[in-house]
C-alpha cells in the first residue's frame, strides 16, 4: 500500500508561537491519520521539520517498515535538505533533520515539493493547533475516517528495507574498549551482524499486540528495556580502553546524546523510567533524555562499565605489546580479569542483579537504560542465552540503541541491536 504524507509548520512571529500539522492519506486521497501540535516558541523551519517528523512517524505506524511513502511539503528548504540536494547550514535544524532522516531510512520515501495552495490540509491542522494553544487548549483531531488500529496491517511486517530514499553519512565507528575487542583471528574477517527490527518498530508492534511470528503472543505485558550507549568521549575517539575512569562527553558526544533524546522524546516511545550508570558519560547522556522527556534519572551503580584495571586508557595495540600473555588469557576466558581489574564473569553477575531489580520494580514499564558497551552486551547475551564468546561477536556504536522485552511468562526477546538511525 502506498501512502502520502502532507506536512507543514508555521510560526506567528518567526520565531513566535508555533505549531505543525501532518496528514497521512492513501493513494486515493482518503485521510488515514491526522496529527498536529503547538510547540511553543519556534521558527517556521523548526515547525516544518516537526511536522515532517510527526507525519513520517504516523506513516510508519500505519505501514510498518519498508512502506512506500510520498512526502509532500510546500517548504522547499525541508524537501531539498531531506533529498540531500541542499546542505543543512543551520545547526539548530540538524538534530531535527537527523531524526527525520532516521525514520525515512526505514521507509521508501520520495520527496515532492508542492505549492502552498496544495498543502492546505496540513496548513489548516497547524493553524488549528496554534489557535487551540492560544486558548489554553490542546488540539484534537475530528477528521480521521477510521481508527488507527483498524488501518494497521495485521499481517507480519516486512523486513526493514534499508537506506532506500537517500543515504546519509553513517556515524564513525568508535572503538573504546568499552567496545570489547575481538580476538585477532576474527579481526581479519569480521562477520556482519544480521539485520533486525528497529527499536521503534518493536514499540509499534507491542502497541498493536502482534506476536513475533516465531512464538505465541505473550499473555502479559512486557517490561521493555531500551538500551542506550553513551555518546562519544575523548577515549573513544582515540580508541582507548575506557572502564571505570570518568571522562566526560566531547562536544560531538553531547550532540549525539541530544539526537538520541529528540528521538526518544517522541512517538512511538513512551519512557516511564530512566536508569543510568553512575559514570559521567552515561549520566550526561541520560540527562539529555531526561530534559526532553521530563522523566527523572535514577542511578544504578551496577550498570557501570567493567573495570579494566591497569589497561585503563591504553590502546589495544599497547596492551598487546606490554601485556601479551595477560591479553591472550583475557580474550580466551571470561573469568580472567585484566591486571587489577574485573572479569566479564564478575561484571555479568552485578549486571544480572541490576536487571532483576529493575524488572521487579518496574514490571510492565518501558525503561531507558543508559550504560556502556560491556553491560549492554551482557544484557543482550543473557537475553539470547548465548555463550560467553558472543561478547566478542557484537559491535555497539556510541549513542546506539538496542532493545529487549522481558516477559514474566516467557523468554526475553531481543528487539533491536546497535540502532543508530537517530545519528543520521
Amino acid at each position: 500500500m502506498r501512502f502520502v504524507v502532507e506536512a507543514d509548520g508555521g510560526s506567528r512571529g518567526n520565531p513566535g508561537p508555533a505549531g505543525y500539522g501532518a496528514v497521512v492519506k492513501d493513494a486515493d486521497g482518503q485521510v488515514l491519520a491526522e496529527t498536529a501540535e503547538a510547540i511553543g516558541t519556534a521558527t517556521n523551519n523548526v515547525a516544518e521539520y516537526r511536522g515532517l517528523i510527526a507525519g513520517l512517524s504516523s506513516a510508519l505506524a500505519l505501514g510498518g517498515e519498508g512502506a512506500s511513502i510520498e512526502v509532500r511539503m510546500d517548504s522547499k528548504l525541508v524537501i531539498e535538505q531531506m533529498a540531500g540536494r541542499w546542505k543543512i547550514k543551520n545547526e539548530g535544524l540538524r538534530p531535527l533533520a537527523l531524526e527525520a532522516g532516521g525514520i525515512a531510512r526505514r521507509l521508501r520515501v520520495t520527496w515532492t515539493w508542492i505549492p502552498r495552495e496544495r498543502n492546505k490540509h496540513a496548513d489548516r491542522l497547524a493553524n488549528e493547533a496554534m489557535d487551540a494553544a492560544a486558548k489554553g487548549l490542546k488540539w484534537e483531531s475530528t477528521g480521521v475516517a477510521a481508527p488507527l488500529a483498524e488501518l494497521v496491517r495485521p499481517a507480519a511486517e516486512p523486513e526493514p528495507s534499508g537506506r532506500v530514499a537517500y543515504e546519509a553519512a553513517a556515524p564513525e565507528p568508535a572503538f573504546e574498549v568499552e567496545s570489547v575487542p575481538e580476538p585477532a583471528a576474527s579481526l581479519a574477517a569480521p562477520t556482519a551482524p544480521a539485520p533486525g527490527p528497529s527499536v521503534a518498530s518493536a514499540a509499534v508492534r507491542r502497541e498493536r499486540g502482534e506476536g513475533t511470528g516465531w512464538m505465541a503472543r505473550p499473555t502479559r505485558v512486557a517490561t521493555s528495556f531500551l538500551l542506550l550507549r553513551h555518546g562519544e568521549t575523548p577515549l573513544s575517539v582515540e580508541k582507548r580502553f575506557s572502564g571505570v575512569g570518568d571522562p566526560s562527553l566531547t562536544s560531538r558526544g553531547l550532540a549525539q546524546a541530544e539526537a538520541a533524546a529528540l528521538r526518544l522524546a517522541r512517538e512511538p516511545y513512551a519512557i516511564d523510567v530512566i536508569v543510568s550508570s553512575p559514570l559521567a558519560r552515561a549520566r550526561q547522556t541520560a540527562e539529555a533524555v531526561a530534559a526532553r522527556t521530563g522523566v527523572p534519572v535514577r542511578v544504578e551503580r551496577d550498570l557501570r562499565e567493567a573495570d579494566f584495571g591497569a589497561w585503563e586508557g591504553h590502546t589495544f595495540t599497547e596492551i598487546q605489546r606490554d601485556w601479551p600473555a595477560e591479553l591472550t588469557a583475557w580474550l580466551g576466558d571470561p573469568s580472567i580479569a585484566p591486571p587489577g581489574g574485573e572479569s566479564f564473569t564478575e561484571a555479568g553477575r552485578r549486571v544480572e542483579h541490576a536487571r532483576e531489580r529493575i524488572v521487579a520494580e518496574h514490571e510492565g514499564k518501558t525503561v531507558l537504560v543508559v550504560s556502556h558497551v560491556t553491560p549492554i552486551k551482557l544484557l543482550l547475551r543473557f537475553a539470547l542465552m548465548a555463550p560467553p564468546e558472543s561478547l566478542y561477536r557484537m559491535h555497539l556504536d556510541v549513542a546506539c540503541l538496542s532493545a529487549i522485552d522481558y516477559y514474566a511468562d516467557g523468554p526475553a526477546v531481543v528487539r533491536a541491536l546497535n540502532d543508530t538511525a537517530h545519528l543520521g
